[in-house]
């Protein structure tokens, strides 16, 4: 199972757009991933509604899972995207 931690960059953290935009690129993978907040119980990451009651706010660590073919890469691209400020006009 491929895993990575990264702090979230979005100024909203990951609500509405942002949230919006990551959990459509984790779906859009076609493997399952979590996305978890310290020792928290892992949620779907494409889910939106489970992605959004994590309460996740700008420069919270959390950790992504990822298991399959292309997990790696996977979770490399989302890590960019969560890093980034997804709310920038």
């Amino acid at each position: 199972m491929a895993e990575r931690s990264v702090v979230v960059g979005s100024k909203v953290g990951l609500h509405a757009r942002p949230a919006a935009e990551f959990t459509h690129a984790a779906g859009a993978a076609g493997i399952p991933v979590t996305i978890a907040v310290g020792a928290g119980d892992p949620v779907d990451a494409a889910s939106m509604l489970a992605v959004m009651t994590l309460g996740v706010e700008y420069g919270t660590e959390v950790t992504l899972r990822a298991e399959g073919d292309g997990a790696d890469r996977l979770l490399d691209g989302l890590v960019d995207l969560l890093a980034s400020d997804l709310d920038a006009a």
